[in-house]
């Protein structure tokens, strides 16, 4: 999978208010050095807007480098569909959409609204 970090979304520089410390354990479940997060989203979307910051943050706490990120920004048809690297190979209609893999394989995936924090839903479904 090629590192699209070059591409990155303003929405996804970090947070600044978001704090570490109180979300301990989904910093850890993140930090495992064998997940690469895959990131679609969109600086003009408004939900790319309020939740890809967070997720940023935590990313960055987790020490997550660049070449375990890969970002890859969307624009929207005319149709509603969405347009960019890789959406037809995941499937990606709506965003935000996250997925992490781990030796290749889909071991978790956010699209677009979670009851918590995208962190925390990725972190939820890494327990499982």
């Amino acid at each position: 999978m090629a590192n699209r970090t070059e591409l990155v979304l303003e929405t996804m520089r970090p947070d600044p208010v978001w704090d570490p410390a109180a979300h301990k354990e989904v910093v850890e479940m993140l930090s495992d050095p064998a997940l690469h997060f895959s990131v679609w989203g969109a600086d003009w979307c408004g939900d790319c807007r309020s939740r890809l910051p967070k997720l940023g943050a935590a990313l960055a706490a987790a020490e997550v480098p660049p070449e375990r990120l890969s970002v890859y920004p969307v624009t929207k048809q005319s149709d509603g569909s969405k347009a960019g690297p890789e959406v037809d190979t995941y499937g990606i209609e709506l965003i935000p959409t996250v997925v992490i893999e781990r030796a290749g394989a889909e071991v978790a995936r956010v699209v677009e609204d979670a009851p918590e924090s995208l962190a925390a839903a990725l972190a939820d479904q890494l327990r499982s």
